[in-house]
């Protein structure tokens, strides 16, 4: 049975279309990683890609009364919009660590045995836009959270009269939650003159009144909401004071609303410092206590930025990639990893394009050492090197040795011509005579072995038609491989060698004539 099966798979699938099944999966899988990597975190796809950091800092001044100091800070909740990066604290002879406030969200806590007279605490945090599919992923999240309605206020009778008769006004201009909220706002901000309205104002704060006010008759309505303070983010804007907001539970999502003007939706440049919660500051043993917020912005690399937020969500892609190697041997695999683009350069001048080399990957290698030395120095070398071993090897050919003495004796030779060589440039102050010691020894030994052979049986036209098809080959796999954008695939996107790979297979399979020999069969052609 079983073999009847083998004989039926090998009938139905020609090794044609297994390879081209094989190469659609490799592509698949390939840019299906790199895809991933760039939308859900943020890994850029071009070199020069760069994005904006907004540093944020957070002062807290007060008086203190000679007595204990307790203050607690509401640090940064998650965010669709934005993610912090970074943080730090500064607080001169305060002890400091977090906290978990009663709401339960995160908070900074400064504390001191004894304090007098003005006093100042920092914090300072940065952040970046999250990559879209991060951020749609985090608001699909916040969608499946049900809200959790707070008790409506309690109003004095003579309160109450005005509470209901605004919020009935309310209600016939609205056609749901939202609307609700932005008519309810725009009363208060037009009808001050109105006595019900006027009344209200006058039990809130002047600094505060107009959010706590709409944020209170909403639970008195009983629509869920929150309170949100938050920081604009404009570069250079010192000392500005915290900016409130009101965020209602409508259609399955929260909606913000501006408490001044009562127009939905977040500003673009609006970060959500505090969504919820009780308080932003709590101080004990002192008075007079404010926070105020400065706002730097700043341009950074996006792949930096990249590898500092999964450092910050302590994502397992740093665990289990080459990103989490010593430096050492990043570096290493940085140069490995641009092989597979110098092996399909190969692959297309030798069998596409026909250009002859000497050996198969020689060129590869002789690449990677143009680009230590770089390409019109290590042309040079390399022509001084082989022409020297060249004539080396035509006087060891008089000795009659066999094949692997005669190849040893050519590495040795080698290796003095490049120990010559350095020691000359050095005591010339040529630097770039020092780094000869790139090229492979073994290599170009049997390169010059290669093209001796090749010299006496075919002549010396032969030998130089394939030392230069293999200089060429060497310089174009070494362009290919200089190229920015290319060095920053192969390491930042690794899996795309997936893809090189699958092109490499698919030109395996090309028996047709190479464009070189064109010119053989150009008689063939009919004449016109």
């Amino acid at each position: 049975m079983s073999k009847a099966l083998k004989v039926i798979r090998q009938r139905r699938f020609s090794p044609r279309l297994q390879v081209w099944v094989l190469a659609l999966l490799l592509t698949a899988v390939g840019l299906g990683l790199a895809i991933h990597k760039h939308r859900s975190y943020g890994f850029p796809l071009s070199p020069r890609s760069a994005e904006t950091v907004w540093t944020i800092e957070a002062e807290i001044s007060f008086q203190a009364d000679g007595r204990p100091v307790r203050a607690t800070l509401a640090l940064p909740s998650g965010s669709p919009e934005f993610q912090r990066i970074d943080e730090s604290f500064s607080s001169l002879g305060y002890g400091f660590f977090r906290t978990v406030g009663a709401d339960g969200r995160e908070r900074a806590e400064w504390t001191k045995r004894e304090a007098d007279g003005s006093q100042r605490l920092y914090y300072r945090t940065q952040i970046v836009r999250r990559p879209s599919a991060e951020a749609a992923a985090m608001r699909e999240r916040e969608l499946s959270i049900l809200p959790v309605s707070d008790p409506a206020p309690f109003w004095e009778s003579a309160d109450r009269l005005a509470v209901d008769e605004v919020l009935d006004r309310v209600r016939r201009i609205s056609a749901d939650t939202e609307s609700f909220a932005m008519q309810l706002v725009r009363l208060l901000r037009n009808g001050q003159d109105d006595q019900s309205v006027s009344l209200l104002l006058s039990r809130y704060s002047a600094e505060d009144r107009r959010s706590r006010l709409v944020l209170d008759l909403l639970r008195t309505e009983g629509i869920p909401t929150r309170l949100i303070r938050g920081v604009y983010l404009a570069d250079g804007r010192r000392f500005q004071p915290v900016v409130e907001g009101i965020e209602v539970y409508h259609d399955q999502r929260w909606v913000f609303i501006d408490p001044l003007t009562g127009n939905p939706g977040v500003p673009e440049f609006f970060f959500r410092w505090q969504r919820g919660g009780q308080s932003l500051l709590d101080l004990e043993g002192g008075r007079g206590s404010q926070v105020r917020f400065s706002v730097l912005r700043d341009t950074r690399p996006a792949e930096t930025l990249a590898f500092q937020r999964l450092e910050e969500q302590d994502h397992a892609l740093l665990d289990y990639s080459i990103y989490s190697l010593p430096i050492e041997d990043q570096n290493v695999f940085k140069r490995l990893l641009l092989i597979p683009f110098g092996a399909l350069v190969i692959v297309l001048l030798r069998n596409i394009v026909g250009i002859p080399t000497s050996g198969t990957f020689m060129p590869i290698l002789i690449a990677m050492a143009f680009q230590e030395t770089r390409l019109l120095p290590g042309l040079l070398l390399f022509l001084v090197v082989v022409g020297a071993g060249l004539g080396i090897r035509s006087l060891l050919s008089h000795l009659n040795l066999l094949v692997v003495p005669r190849i040893s004796a050519v590495v040795i030779v080698v290796i003095l011509l490049m120990a010559g060589m350095s020691i000359v440039s050095h005591h010339m102050n040529l630097a770039e005579g020092l780094k000869v010691t790139f090229f492979p020894m073994i290599i170009i030994a049997w390169t010059i072995e290669r093209l001796s052979i090749l010299w006496e049986e075919e002549g010396g036209e032969a030998a130089l038609i394939q030392m230069s098809g293999s200089l060429f080959v060497a310089v174009a796999a070494f362009l290919v491989m200089s190229a920015a954008e290319i060095r920053h695939l192969t390491y930042t996107f690794p899996e795309l060698l997936l893809v090189v790979l699958a092109v490499i297979l698919l030109l395996g399979q090309y028996s047709g004539y190479r464009l070189t020999e064109l010119r053989r069969f150009q008689s063939f052609l009919p004449k016109s």
